[in-house]
């Protein structure tokens, strides 16, 4: 007899073994012959070498499942376990076509208007585009789902997301804590795209090993990023100087989205914004997308778009 372990470090288990482990329970009716336990992330199975080869086949294919769509379904389970070679299939239960990114507890995460599918439809054709709207057209979150798929695509090795930390009206030098307590609120809408495209566990994991990186503007200067989907998101709020050393920053199979919103600049008010700048000098560039989102493109509470047309007003 011979024993075969699995570690479950990057998701959590208990979104694998199913409600008072009626995964688990599905699979040890699938290998009869085997002994399987399972004790906090650890699983232990007992029996013959062929046996255990196929188990390990089967249980790393719902692992892989689960990270690459959030969720794993009675009906995903059976088709994993029946398929000759383990391998998962290839569209998850109940699949919806135009899905970026099948998101914690089953979300789908997709495009929800026609200008936030041009954006989609710009990263795929260009290495860079340039998102600009006014707040709750979904930049943001639809740059981050596409980074994200470019990243469970194996498209990219990792990604950058970075803000400038400018002070919209609130005195950055007298918040407290250190450095890095002090920029978090202006990066905290990058944590929550996050947190609801990726499991607690595997994002845990992407931000300790740098596969993605959530950082200030300052900390771009003098890399280059290969390999990288990069986002800088309230673009707006950079000086001309700042937005082209982020472009620069581009290296070889990279892809670059810059998002913002050119009626709420926060810089001093003789200070040209970087983003009004690149739309002048940078529109006719081949490589390049502009797309321009309006409140049509709002997705938030039925009141910001009226806010919004008030102010524009």
């Amino acid at each position: 007899m011979s024993e075969k372990i699995i570690r479950i470090e990057s998701v959590d288990p208990l979104e694998i073994f199913g409600v008072n482990d009626q995964n688990l329970d599905e699979v040890r009716s699938f290998f009869p012959k085997l002994k399987i336990v399972a004790r906090d992330n650890v699983v232990k199975a007992i029996g013959e070498e062929s046996l255990l080869l196929e188990f390990e086949a089967k249980f790393s294919s719902l692992l892989l499942h689960y990270e690459n769509f959030g969720r794993l379904t009675k009906g995903d389970l059976m088709l994993i376990l029946a398929a000759d070679n383990g391998s998962i299939p290839l569209k998850p239960e109940g699949h919806h076509s135009g899905v970026l990114v099948h998101g914690r507890n089953g979300m789908l995460i997709r495009a929800r208007t026609p200008n936030q599918q041009k954006l989609v439809e710009a990263i795929d054709r260009d290495d860079l585009a340039i998102a600009i709207g006014p707040a709750g057209t979904g930049k943001t979150y639809t740059a981050v789902a596409l980074a994200v798929r470019a990243l469970k695509n194996k498209e990219v090795q990792r990604i950058i997301l970075t803000r400038p930390a400018v002070e919209a009206g609130e005195n950055l030098g007298f918040l407290p804590g250190d450095l890095k307590e002090k920029l978090d609120p202006y990066l905290q809408p990058l944590y929550d795209a996050l947190r609801d495209m990726l499991p607690t566990q595997k994002l845990l994991t992407f931000l300790g090993d740098g596969t993605i990186e959530v950082a200030p503007l300052a900390f771009m200067r003098g890399r280059t990023l290969n390999n990288a989907f990069a986002i800088l998101d309230e673009a707006q709020n950079t000086t001309p100087g700042q937005i082209k050393m982020f472009l620069t920053r581009m290296g070889a199979s990279a892809k670059f989205i810059v998002t913002g919103d050119i009626t709420q600049i926060d810089l001093p008010l003789k200070q040209e914004s970087g983003l009004v700048h690149a739309q002048s000098i940078l529109k006719d560039i081949p490589g390049i997308s502009f797309i321009y989102l309006d409140e049509k493109d709002i997705i938030r509470h039925k009141l910001v778009s009226r806010i919004i047309r008030a102010y524009s007003k």
